[in-house]
Parts: structure tokens; C-alpha cells; sequence
């Protein structure tokens, strides 16, 4: 039923958004339109990085790569296209891959409806680089190793569509198969392996039993917003799994369980500055109310912010980041080894950004500090243009813990230093 329904939303995207037949002399006009219109830009970069210390496994360079990224806008009075696609050749990896980042099509049928249509990167909620219910997929080996800060937000195949009112706005996203988080796997990274209580890296891989079976293991989320003078309000839906790896089944694979996901926020004008609210509740139905050792138990999620501009060209974002866990009567009855997880994590969150030199040098530093976890990352960062067309940039991915099983302590032997250059065209 699950795959029957999701073939006839699908349909019905493809339907709205397919443009209507043409005949010969309305396709040349249309498809003069789009060379006219047709726009492209790219930029090549290369990007090192290094560990500040050994790490038995894992590799000292922590990213050593080349990258081509080309990207084409166009369109029609009706239609707009987009394509952006990069080649990386990787040296940590050993290998050449390609990705495509997005290749969509948009259209606006009506004032009140718009659709898009492929692949795209998508997001909502109100956190500054902590995700409530944006549960699209994250990159988080590129936002440790040190990537482009856009690389921390993954593309999907999707189709989203958008339906606008006098009352509220709907935005519906229904994506066909699966897309998991990029975690840390090992690959870069060397992580802890709670099965056998201890690090591991590039020789041991995290195996996966990940679902991708089209229109069955299919995601579907959707937000309900509208405006209230200076305030935004929203309610959030996601029915899927969970993005990272929340519990291993008999072969020792770590599965994504189901998971559905309700959550509500707010953000607006706070005095001089910018508040912001948000939480979720995270129901993880395999679970069984926590007695299933096999599955990451539901949680409760909370957020709260506040970001201004402190002098001028300094923006400064503070937030208090909760997590809840749920039934931990039952999770703390069924742990049998390792360091359990505590019932609170409780996480300060500082986004620092400075423009100096008449905005050419940009200063940025994001911080994470677990006060329960008694754990810590820092992302400092700085890029200068040195033209229009050729940016610089430094920073580092700096990790400490008291303890190698908590979420930022293992990875404390990844801390690296990186530096990158771009010419962008």
C-alpha cells in the first residue's frame, strides 16, 4: 500500500510540473529562450588537510584533493532548469568520483503552487548548524575534514512541491528511496565501535544494512508555516528513518530504523537581535518503548537561539541544544557494556563571523561544547579573496573529550589543520 501510494504522489508531481505538448515552431521559441538564458559557472579547488597528531587508523593526510564543479541555469517563462555536478580527485580515498549536487526542474503553475523536481538540497527549521527537523541528509565526514561548508548539506532525489495561502503555507517533500546522513564510516575518520569497545578506521569500515528499495524504503516530510508580524511559526512532519545509524542487527550491521518525527518552532525579533525556538519529538517505533536493544530508543529534542550583530561586520550566534532520551529506564536495564549514553546531552553551541578588509577576509568560528559529555569541537576558519575570482582559506577541525565513546571525544586523533584554494569562473 506504502508503494502504491507513494507511485500516485509521485505521479501526481510529474503531472503538475510536465509542461504541455508543443508544437515545432513553440519548441524552437522555447528552446531559443533557454540558450539565451543559459547561464554557467564553476570553479576548480584544491583542498589539503593533515592530522595534528598520530592516528594509528587512519592516514596522516586527513584530505588531499582536486575538485571540478560546473554549474548551469536556464530556463523558459514557465520552466527553470538547473544542473551542478562535480568531479574530485581524491588521494585519501584513491580514487575519481562524480557527483551530481543538483539537477532539477521548477515550475510555478499557479500563485499558490510551485514545484520542483529532481536533484536538489533541501532544508528547513531555525538551528545554526544543529538540525531538529531538517532531516534531510548531512555530510559530516566534509564538515569534519574540512570542505566547504556547503558540503555539509547533502542532495536528494526528490520532489517538493509548495502550496501557498492567505493563511499558511505547505511545503511537501516526498523523496522515493532513502537518503542516509554521510557518516562517519571510517573512511577519513577513525570512529568507536561500541560493539567492540574500541576506535577503528579505514580497515574496518562500518558495515551497513541501509534501505534502498524505491518507492517502499521512500521518506516523506512536510512544514506547515506562516508569518505573525515580526515572527515565523512552523510545525514539521518526517516519516522515514533515521538518518545516521541507530542500532545493528544479528549480523552485527548497523541498521537505520524506522523513524517519525513531529516538531514545531519559532523564530522572530529578540530586542536587538534574532530568537529562535524549536523542538522535536523523534518516535522510534522499533524501539518498543525502549525494549528493543536492536534500536535507537525515541527522544525529545530542543532548541533555543539567539544571534545579533555585536559591532559592525560581527555577527555573533549562541544556542542550547538538548537531547532527551526516552524509556531510559528500560536502556539503562539492557546495557551490558561500554560507557552508557546519559539520559541528557546537553550541547552550547557559538557561531562567530567577522568581515574585515573591506569584507575580503572573513574570520569564522563555530564551536560545540558538551557540558554532560564533557566533550568539544571547534571550526575555526578564515578565507580571503585575493581576487574576484581566486578565494584562499585556512582552518582547522580541533576535537577533545575526557572520553573516547562520547560523540566529539572519539574523534580527538582526527583533529587536523586544512588549507584550500579556489578559482571560480
Amino acid at each position: 500500500m506504502r508503494g502504491v501510494m507513494a507511485a500516485v504522489l509521485l505521479a501526481v508531481f510529474s503531472i503538475l510540473s510536465a509542461p504541455l505538448p508543443l508544437y515545432a515552431g513553440e519548441a524552437e521559441t522555447l528552446l531559443e529562450q533557454m540558450r539565451e538564458r543559459l547561464e554557467l559557472y564553476g570553479f576548480v579547488e584544491s583542498r589539503v588537510g593533515a592530522r595534528t597528531g598520530a592516528d594509528p587508523d587512519e592516514k596522516a593526510l586527513s584530505m588531499a584533493e582536486t575538485r571540478l564543479q560546473v554549474e548551469a541555469f536556464t530556463g523558459t517563462d514557465s520552466l527553470d532548469l538547473k544542473y551542478r555536478g562535480d568531479i574530485r580527485i581524491d588521494a585519501v580515498a584513491e580514487c575519481v568520483a562524480y557527483e551530481t549536487r543538483e539537477a532539477w526542474a521548477f515550475s510555478r503553475p499557479s500563485d499558490s503552487l510551485d514545484i520542483k523536481v529532481g536533484r536538489q538540497t533541501l532544508t528547513w527549521g531555525t538551528g545554526g548548524l544543529v538540525f531538529l527537523n531538517d532531516l534531510f541528509p548531512k555530510d559530516w565526514q566534509s564538515f569534519f575534514i574540512g570542505r566547504d561548508a556547503e558540503y555539509l548539506k547533502a542532495p536528494s532525489t526528490s520532489a517538493k512541491a509548495g502550496l501557498f495561502s492567505d493563511v499558511a503555507n505547505l511545503d511537501i517533500v516526498y523523496t522515493p528511496k532513502f537518503e542516509p546522513d554521510r557518516f562517519v564510516n571510517g573512511e577519513y575518520l577513525s570512529y568507536w565501535d561500541a560493539s567492540r569497545q574500541k576506535t577503528v578506521g579505514n580497515k574496518d569500515l562500518l558495515r551497513t544494512d541501509t534501505p534502498d528499495r524505491w518507492f517502499v524504503d521512500d521518506e516523506f516530510a512536510a512544514r506547515l508555516y506562516r508569518n505573525v508580524e515580526d515572527y515565523e511559526l512552523a510545525a514539521y512532519l518526517y516519516r522515514g528513518f533515521w538518518k545516521s545509524p541507530g542500532g545493528t542487527d544479528a549480523q552485527g550491521r548497523s541498521i537505520f530504523p524506522e523513524l517519525n518525527a513531529y516538531g514545531a518552532s519559532i523564530r522572530g525579533t529578540l530586542g536587538a537581535g534574532i530568537g529562535n525556538l524549536e523542538f522535536s519529538y523523534y518516535h522510534s517505533p522499533e524501539s518498543r518503548g525502549g525494549r528493543n536493544p536492536s534500536a535507537r530508543n525515541s527522544e525529545i529534542r530542543y532548541l533555543a537561539g539567539y544571534a545579533r550583530e555585536v559591532w559592525s561586520d560581527c555577527n555573533v550566534w549562541v544556542q542550547y541544544y538538548l537531547e532527551q532520551m526516552l524509556d531510559y529506564g528500560e536502556y539503562r536495564a539492557r546495557v551490558d557494556a561500554g560507557k552508557p549514553r546519559d539520559e541528557f546531552r546537553h550541547v552550547l553551541t557559538l557561531q562567530v563571523t567577522q568581515l574585515l578588509m573591506n569584507q575580503n577576509l572573513t574570520l569564522n568560528m563555530d564551536a560545540y561544547y558538551s557540558p554532560s559529555d564533557r566533550d568539544a569541537f571547534l571550526r575555526p576558519s578564515a578565507s580571503y579573496k585575493i581576487s574576484d575570482r581566486t578565494t584562499a582559506s585556512l582552518g582547522a577541525n580541533v576535537f577533545f573529550g575526557e572520553s573516547r565513546q562520547t560523540f566529539f571525544g572519539q574523534f580527538e586523533r582526527n583533529s587536523n589543520v586544512y588549507m584550500a584554494l579556489r578559482y571560480s569562473f
